[in-house]
C-alpha cells in the first residue's frame, strides 16, 4: 500500500509540473482555465456619503473639479467588465458615480513586476497595482509610494484595519491599506463521509475548541486505516505546510520591533515542533503530495481533507446538489495560547511616480466601503449564494466572519516579500522551482523516490540557516539605506 501511495504522489507531482495552473503560494485565484460567469447581478442602493458632520459615518471623498479622473491599472486581470458583459463590480460602479474611470494596462502574472519596473524606469507611470505579497522588497526598490496622504486610518472607514496596516510600514510611512481579508488556506471535507464512517466531525470539534493537531491526526489515521490495497485512503492534500506552522503564531522570518530589521526564526522551537509534526504525517502517509486542483477531485481520490484557499470550492469548483461539504480552519496548535490563522489582505498599491492622488483616494474609499458597509456586504452574500447555492450558511459565516474576527490572530508572513532567492518562485533555479522560504516550509513532506528517503527538519535547518541569514543581511543593508535616504 505504501508503494501505491507514493506512486500516486509521484504522478500528482508530475501533473503539477505540466499543468497550466500553479502549485505554489503565489498561485493567485486563477486556478482554472474555464472562466466563471456569474448568474446575474445583485443590485444594491449606493449609501449616501456623509457630509462630514457624523464622525462615525463611512465617507467617500469625491474627485475635485479639474483633477485627473482616470486611473491607469497595471495588472493581469481587469476591473472593468468583460467584453460583452453588462455586469460591473460594485466598487467600479461607485467610482464611476464620482466621476472616476479605470484604464486597464494588460500584463501577465509572470511578467507583472518586470512590466512595472520597465514602465517606472521609462517614466511612463501607471497609477495602481494589485498587492502581491510584494512588501517590502518592491517598495525599497522605489516601485511604490506611501499612501498616507490618501488614507487616514483614524477615520471610521479605515479604523478597523489601522493595527494591521502597521505591518506594512517603512519608517513611519504606510504602503498598504487593506480593503478586505481572506484566510489563505482552510480545510474542506465531505460530511457525508464523516457521518457514514462514524468519524469525529471536525466542525463540531472546532465549535468545542477541540480541533487541534492531535484530533486532526487521529481522524486521518482512523480514515486511512479504513482503506486497503485495492481502495487506499489518504488523509490530506493541498496547502498545509506553512499554514500549519502559522498556527504556532510564528513565521520563518519576522521583523524585529526595535530595530525594524528582519531576523531569521529557523531555530525557533515552535517552528521545529510544527515541522516535525508534519514530517510524521508525511512519513506515515497521512499527507499526500502533488497538485489536485479542487475539493471534488480530492474527494474522488479518497482524500479526507483538502486544504486550499476558498477559490477551490466556489464558482466552477462549487459543491453540487446532494453534496454536503463543510469547512474548518487549520487545526489549533495545542501549545499556543491563542488561535492563529494566516490571512491575505486585498489591497491596491500606489505606484511611485503617479500624481493622481485625488482619483486614487476616491478609488480606495470606494473599494473599502464596498467591503465595509453592511448593505454591500449583504449584497455580496446574496450574489455568493446565487452562484454557490449548495454552500452552508455555517461555512459562509466561518470563512467570511469567524476566521476574520477577534477570535483569531491574523498572521502575515513577510518572508514572501524579501529577496528573489528567499521569496520569488519565478526566479528559483532549483529542481522544484521553489524559492528558499517555500522550500524550507514544504520539504519535510517530500520524499526522494529514488532513495526512498524523506527530508528531516534537522537537515533542512542545517542546510539553509546560513543561506537565509546571508540573504537577510543583504536585504537589511538595502532596507537601512532606503530608510536613511527617505527619512
Amino acid at each position: 500500500m505504501k508503494r501505491a501511495k507514493r506512486l500516486l504522489a509521484t504522478i500528482l507531482a508530475v501533473a503539477c509540473c505540466f499543468s497550466v495552473v500553479g502549485c505554489g503560494k503565489d498561485d493567485e485565484k486563477k486556478k482554472t482555465t474555464t472562466a466563471f460567469v456569474g448568474k446575474e447581478e445583485i443590485k444594491v442602493t449606493t449609501p449616501a456619503p456623509s457630509d462630514g458632520s457624523d464622525p462615525d459615518a463611512l465617507t467617500i471623498t469625491g474627485i475635485p473639479e479639474g483633477a485627473e479622473t482616470e486611473i491607469e491599472w497595471l495588472s493581469y486581470f481587469d476591473i472593468n467588465p468583460a467584453k460583452g458583459s453588462a455586469e460591473k463590480r460594485a466598487d467600479l460602479q461607485l467610482f464611476e458615480a464620482y466621476g472616476g474611470s479605470i484604464k486597464y494596462i494588460r500584463t501577465t502574472s509572470l511578467t507583472k513586476f518586470d512590466k512595472l519596473a520597465e514602465l517606472v524606469l521609462s517614466g511612463d507611470y501607471p497609477d495602481m497595482f494589485w498587492f502581491e505579497n510584494n512588501f517590502p522588497n518592491t517598495c525599497i526598490k522605489d516601485m511604490f509610494q506611501p499612501i498616507d496622504e490618501l488614507v487616514d486610518f483614524d477615520t471610521a472607514l479605515w479604523s478597523d484595519v489601522k493595527d494591521y496596516a502597521e505591518i506594512f510600514t517603512l519608517g513611519d510611512k504606510h504602503y498598504v491599506a487593506p480593503i478586505s481579508f481572506e484566510a489563505q488556506s482552510v480545510i474542506t471535507y465531505d460530511k457525508n463521509i464523516i457521518d457514514t464512517y462514524g468519524l469525529d466531525d471536525p466542525y463540531e470539534l472546532f465549535l468545542e475548541n477541540e480541533w487541534t493537531w492531535e484530533t486532526f491526526e487521529d481522524i486521518m489515521r482512523e480514515w486511512v486505516n479504513l482503506g486497503d490495497e485495492e481502495t487506499p485512503h489518504y488523509g490530506i492534500n493541498g496547502w498545509i505546510q506553512s499554514h500549519l506552522v502559522y498556527t504556532t503564531g510564528k513565521t520563518l522570518v519576522s521583523r524585529d520591533e526595535e530595530t525594524g530589521l528582519f531576523v531569521s526564526n529557523i531555530e525557533d522551537p515552535d517552528i521545529e515542533r510544527a515541522e516535525n509534526f508534519m514530517y510524521e504525517l508525511a512519513k506515515d502517509e497521512l499527507y499526500i503530495g502533488g497538485w489536485i486542483g479542487d475539493a471534488e477531485s480530492a474527494f474522488k481520490q479518497n482524500i479526507l481533507f483538502y486544504a486550499m484557499g476558498t477559490w477551490a470550492s466556489i464558482d466552477t469548483h462549487t459543491p453540487k446538489e446532494g453534496d454536503n461539504w463543510r469547512k474548518v480552519p487549520m487545526p489549533r496548535d495545542p501549545n499556543a495560547d491563542e488561535h492563529y490563522i494566516s490571512v491575505s489582505p486585498s489591497a491596491y498599491m500606489w505606484v511611485k511616480g503617479s500624481t493622481k492622488s485625488d482619483a486614487m483616494k476616491c478609488w480606495l474609499e470606494c473599494a473599502k466601503i464596498v467591503n465595509t458597509d453592511e448593505s454591500y456586504k449583504q449584497a455580496n452574500k446574496d450574489k455568493f449564494f446565487l452562484n454557490n447555492p449548495y454552500w452552508s450558511e455555517e461555512d459562509y459565516d466561518l470563512v467570511n466572519n469567524v476566521l476574520l474576527s477577534d477570535e483569531f490572530n491574523r498572521v502575515y508572513d513577510l518572508s514572501y516579500g524579501l529577496t528573489d532567492m528567499l521569496s520569488n518562485n519565478d526566479a528559483a533555479q532549483n529542481e522544484t522551482k521553489e524559492a528558499v522560504i517555500n522550500y524550507v516550509y514544504n520539504s519535510v513532506c517530500k520524499f526522494d523516490y529514488e532513495t526512498n528517503e524523506q527530508t528531516t527538519w534537522a537537515k533542512l535547518k542545517n542546510e539553509y540557516k546560513t543561506v537565509i541569514q546571508n540573504e537577510l543581511d543583504i536585504f537589511n543593508k538595502e532596507l537601512t539605506n532606503y530608510l536613511e535616504k527617505n527619512s
